[in-house]
């Protein structure tokens, strides 16, 4: 970018805000038909389960291409409640990824399990499959995958380790709902799938909630059981469960906005199709080879530097045969902090998702895990920025989240 283009970009008028998520947006929307559902359960006084959340179970289950749909309090809830469907017990295993949310590795250490982290794929960010052998013993009992930001794992060579191990596949979907790996949609392919609605997801409530979906029906009687108390009838506990019910105003939300979901996801979808055109223009588009190497001992430090000197980001990558469904657009860069700061100065919303992996977290300390044990997961919690990528974002927001990018490099010390 030359010196003339750098002063025009700079001498333009301060643009509109861009939020990260931008819900009223969408809420004006659908006002109408969320206040006619939300008046039905208030009518109906039937807060606890009973038939708006049967009726969104059903309608889940045939979108996630399953048999069965179980509603619980959030995606939270649904990986602990399939964790104690399965019978895990402390002393036993789980292997999942560093690179994800909480709950993921907080559900298994609150049931006295040890988690067992792999390292990331350095595109995709989801768990690196040809890892997972090397993390088996004779205690593990699962694997859970996690879809990061709306994309799916690579699903295929995660079942077959698993079933050479017996072990159960538990994917964790909370960001994913709609997503497919070669045609087969986020949730069917393990013996569990756990999705979240928390309001900033592609299906989000008025508050939490979650789902669990599986194709076989003792696994579903098993979470219909747990998430109740575990009694059956009323009052008469054969396991002790917990409360994990999903509530009927959520279900009903959640019945109105799936209609849309679709809808939405291909929003998503032009929208992230326009941001690469937008990059691409600007010539700010980073190869993304350049984090392809594979989990072979890779020093995060080299590749981090190389970044930090390149005028550009590198943008999502869509792995093959997969639905991204874009929960997130996540850019990286080796100045990722600078650009953060930079672009909140001008009113544009970001989030880091996530900046430090488990095996880092202090309460995770007894794992004995320490820096450097998972680099590809460690670099993409440096050097990774979501950014707004919600339906109704406007191509004119969009051009100024890019030309806000552009002033940076145009600006900044390279």
């Amino acid at each position: 970018m030359t010196k003339t283009e750098s002063s025009m970009i700079s001498d333009r008028p301060k643009s509109q805000p861009v939020p990260l998520l931008d819900l009223r947006a969408q809420y004006v929307t659908i006002r109408e038909e969320l206040r006619e559902a939300i008046d039905r359960v208030a009518e109906s006084q039937h807060f606890i389960l009973g038939p708006e959340v049967e009726k969104l179970e059903r309608e889940v289950a045939a979108y996630s291409q399953c048999e069965f749909g179980i509603g619980v309090s959030s995606g939270s809830d649904a990986l602990i409640v399939v964790l104690m469907a399965i019978g895990l017990k402390p002393g036993d295993e789980v292997v999942t990824t560093p690179y994800t949310f909480f709950a993921t590795v907080g559900a298994i250490s609150r049931l006295g399990a040890k988690p067992v982290l792999v390292d990331i794929d350095p595109l995709t960010y989801n768990i690196d499959p040809s890892a997972l052998e090397a993390a088996i013993t004779e205690r593990t009992r699962a694997i859970i995958p996690v879809h990061l930001y709306g994309q799916m794992a690579e699903m295929d060579p995660i079942m077959e380790v698993a079933q050479r191990h017996n072990l159960y596949v538990i994917e964790d979907a909370a960001q994913a709902i709609g997503s497919e790996y070669k045609g087969r949609r986020a949730g069917s392919i393990g013996h569990y799938g756990c999705f979240s609605f928390f309001p900033s997801k592609n299906l989000g409530g008025f508050g939490d909630g979650g789902m669990v979906t599986t194709n076989d029906p003792e696994l579903a009687d098993r979470i219909k059981l747990l998430r109740n108390h575990g009694y059956r009838p009323k009052y008469y506990n054969k396991v002790v469960g917990g409360n994990f019910r999903l509530d009927a105003l959520q279900a009903a939300v959640l019945g109105v906005k799936l209609k849309y979901l679709d809808q939405w996801t291909e929003a998503r979808q032009r929208n992230a199709a326009h941001y690469r055109r937008l990059f691409a223009e600007a010539e700010l588009s980073i190869s993304p080879e350049l984090l392809s190497q594979a989990n072979q001992g890779t020093e995060t430090s080299g590749r981090t530097s190389q970044l930090s000197e390149m005028a550009g980001v590198v943008l999502p990558v869509e792995a093959p045969d997969r639905r991204h469904i874009y929960n997130q657009f996540v850019i990286r860069c080796g100045r990722r902090d600078e650009l953060m700061a930079h672009l909140k100065k001008r009113d544009i919303g970001t989030e880091i998702y996530y900046p430090v992996p488990m095996h880092l977290q202090e309460c995770f300390a007894d794992l004995n895990y320490g820096a450097g044990d998972f680099p590809l997961s460690e670099s993409a919690a440096e050097e990774t920025l979501a950014l707004p990528i919600y339906p109704e974002l406007t191509e004119e927001m969009m051009a100024t989240v890019v030309d806000a990018i552009a002033d940076f490099y145009a600006n900044g010390t390279i």
